[in-house]
């Protein structure tokens, strides 16, 4: 990659790139469209607090002066008095299959580590999405196993795989 990628807070010139990658089937891709959805929610929601909270995220992919996309976490609860966070990542088509998801992913993970007390990020996808998996294990995340039935797309459930990085894990 001649340029090197980073990721910034979102900002709201940025909100069509998340509008068009949930809302426009065509960009959003087979394993990322979920239907309609409120079209205005990501502008309420930067207008509340930038898309940046405690509990959760979203910033965006940079190359250069380019949006490429975007990466999300939010707090999932695991136990009483523990949690992990899982992530996610939408790209544009355009910046699909040159290894910007897996470095977008990778740098994501840098962040959580160093501005969180987290111990734990998890991603999850569709066992059908071998491109996201081969990108999660780049990106340093390891495969724990699969998940039946796990979530509901183009009217079938899907069985999804889900991948895990711990602090401890050797550096990505």
């Amino acid at each position: 990659m001649d340029t090197e990628l980073a990721l910034r807070p979102v900002g709201e010139n940025d909100l069509a790139v998340l509008e068009r990658l949930t809302q426009d089937p065509e960009s959003s891709g087979e394993f990322a469209w979920f239907g309609w959805t409120d079209p205005y929610r990501y502008r309420r929601r930067w207008a509340e607090d930038g898309l940046l909270s405690d509990d959760d995220g979203a910033l965006m992919v940079r190359r250069g002066d380019e949006r490429l996309g975007f990466v999300v976490w939010h707090r999932r609860q695991t136990g009483r008095a523990s949690h992990c966070l899982s992530v996610g990542i939408g790209m544009l088509p355009e910046a699909r299959g040159r290894g910007y998801g897996t470095e977008a992913q990778r740098l994501l993970v840098r962040y959580l580590f160093a501005h969180t007390t987290v111990h734990r990020i998890e991603a999850d996808t569709e066992v059908d999405n071998l491109a996201e998996q081969k990108a999660l294990e780049r990106a340093g995340f390891s495969r724990e196993g699969v998940l039946r039935a796990f979530g509901w797309r183009d009217g079938a459930w899907r069985d999804g795989v889900v991948y895990g990085v711990l602090r401890t894990d050797p550096a990505v």
